[in-house]
């Protein structure tokens, strides 16, 4: 029986045998015992599959990774210790010095300043494109040494909506993968890979937890994505890797070739682990994910609708309204919904969206987005205030910009909040 998506998120990932605890348990211990030297031996060489030491894998983070990938539609995932890590463990496990991504400029101010900074100091180039443009035009900023093209679903803050059929196809006719960061859509409204996404990112931080209580992030491989076909490319996957006994991982995993080496190579150097605490949190999560992701895009539609007609209102951002920039996109992509986010600004420039938020009663000032309680964010004084205003813009992101995530609770409660900071 392949059961809907509400069924998985309460069941994929952890299986209870006859006398096994229903929930997921908690494996909190850093180590796993073994009876030989030669049993642990095997799991070093990656021989047997098993657990030894859990900066490298644990049973209770596996078993929530292993949800998400059946929630995505994925061969494997590996859960990291926040949406970031996995952003960079994505595009670091197939990229080195003097490698190239190209990546849509309308992403999160923190992976904008990560491809464009941080990885830049690593010797990782990255062109930043807009989206919007034809394909034709986004394939001149195809470079001979490109390795990935990334982009978001729905994008933060801008909430615009990516043609993840058009990013495939660039990406697969350069023999490159595409990584999609699926955060703010979660695979209850879209999964990527069913349009041909080869990698897909979460930061779990947002809706799969959906109380603000943990952080964390998932990395998914479709496991479709060919690298042998371009063994040149992709060195690291297809030619023996010396600090791990000369394994080819391509040769030896086949399908898992790309999570396996995030595992036992990154994660060995890098130790990004998500805590088994942290993922017993995110699993509850998940386990209201549905129900969550309705009532979050009932209110959000039911918001827009309210700032669009308010006299005091600039303009709204939201897919999920009709005549919206992205409105078909977003019925292709996500016919039942996108998310509870959405960006507007209020007449009177910069100052007056700061006004307005200060006025706000229970919608909360706070850097998180996306869990159960609405929370307000002006990205220009605080998110993506590390960038230049010319930044800001290729982004999408005017000086004027609210981001609002709407919440779970009574829509007429929300809407009163906002209506009388307008006034």
């Amino acid at each position: 029986m392949s059961a809907k998506i509400e069924t998985k998120c309460i069941h994929e990932g952890w299986r209870p045998k006859k006398g096994e605890p229903r929930q997921l348990p908690i494996y909190q211990s850093t180590t796993f015992k073994y009876d030989t030297s030669d049993e642990m031996g095997k799991l070093f060489d990656l021989e047997e599959e098993g657990y030894f030491y859990s900066r490298l894998s644990n049973p209770t983070t596996d078993a929530v990774a292993d949800k998400i990938c059946a929630l995505e539609g994925g061969y494997a995932a590996i859960l990291t210790s926040s949406g970031q890590a996995a952003n960079f463990f994505a595009v670091f496990n197939i990229c080195e010095a003097g490698d190239h991504i190209l990546s849509s400029s309308s992403i999160y101010g923190g992976t904008y300043n990560l491809f464009g900074v941080t990885l830049k100091k690593m010797g990782i180039d990255c062109t930043f494109v807009d989206p919007d443009l034809p394909e034709e035009e986004l394939a001149k900023y195809i470079k001979p040494n490109t390795k990935a093209v990334f982009g978001e679903t729905i994008t933060n803050p801008t909430v615009s909506i990516l043609d993840i059929e058009k990013f495939t196809h660039l990406a697969h006719s350069h023999g490159v993968p595409l990584i999609v960061d699926n955060t703010f859509a979660t695979p209850v409204n879209c999964r990527p890979i069913e349009w041909g996404a080869d990698i897909v990112v979460h930061s779990t931080t947002k809706y799969m937890d959906g109380h603000s209580v943990t952080l964390g992030g998932c990395v998914v491989d479709s496991g479709n994505f060919d690298w042998t076909a371009y063994p040149d490319k992709f060195p690291g996957l297809t030619t023996p890797d010396e600090s791990y006994h000369g394994i080819t991982y391509t040769e030896r995993f086949g399908k898992g070739a790309y999570i396996t080496k995030i595992t036992s190579q990154l994660m060995r150097d890098l130790g990004a682990v998500q805590t088994p605490q942290n993922a017993f949190y995110l699993n509850l999560g998940l386990e209201s994910l549905p129900l969550r992701i309705q009532r979050h895009c009932e209110n959000a539609l039911a918001v827009a609708k309210f700032l669009k007609n308010h006299e005091k209102v600039l303009w709204v951002h939201y897919a999920g309204l009709e005549g919206d920039k992205y409105h078909d996109l977003a019925q292709k992509y996500m016919p039942s919904g996108t998310c509870g986010v959405l960006s507007f600004a209020v007449k009177g420039g910069r100052q007056s969206s700061i006004d307005f938020m200060d006025k706000l009663k229970f919608i909360s000032i706070v850097t998180h987005v996306a869990d159960a309680k609405s929370c307000i964010l002006h990205p220009a004084s605080h998110t993506h205030r590390q960038m230049t205003d010319e930044q800001l813009r290729e982004a999408g992101v005017e000086p004027d910009l609210i981001r609002l995530s709407v919440g779970i609770e009574n829509i007429d409660d929300i809407i009163a909040d906002i209506a009388q900071a307008l006034e």
